[in-house]
């Protein structure tokens, strides 16, 4: 049995500041529940999405379910050209690894859950993308 609190992981290298590639400060902040080493099969994430700012990304190797748990937002589909409004109840799921931005009207608090679990050390390439990153046994 795992046993964690949001606090005890703010302020930890499971609390990650991150940003669209085209903006200098961050974006949005992802507090890592769980990652790939806890060895559940996928990864669990508090992440807010800052007001005011917009998000792209595309997962093109993890399969990303979102629940929208604060805020008030839009989901663009870069596909399809789509356009959800995201607000508390809302769920998103990314199975067919779309392109999205994410425009945060109001800070957007979510859980994310990823599969395959990331491991922590991806960080969105110029696509983006979070590279698939594994754990090894001299990681463990």
């Amino acid at each position: 049995m795992k046993v964690r609190r949001l606090d005890d992981i703010i302020g930890t290298d499971r609390d990650v500041l991150g940003h669209d590639r085209d903006v200098a400060e961050g974006t949005w902040r992802s507090r890592r529940l769980l990652l790939a080493d806890d060895r559940v099969g996928f990864s669990m994430h508090d992440t807010v999405l800052f007001a005011g700012t917009e998000t792209s990304m595309w997962y093109a190797n993890h399969i990303e379910a979102v629940y929208v748990i604060e805020g008030e937002g839009e989901l663009v589909d870069h596909e399809t050209g789509d356009k959800h409004r995201l607000s508390p109840g809302t769920l998103y799921l990314l199975d067919g690894h779309e392109r999205h931005t994410l425009h945060a009207h109001t800070d957007v608090r979510t859980v994310c859950v990823f599969n395959p679990p990331v491991t922590g050390r991806e960080v969105h390439d110029e696509n983006g993308v979070y590279p698939l990153l594994t754990e090894t046994e001299d990681d463990q």
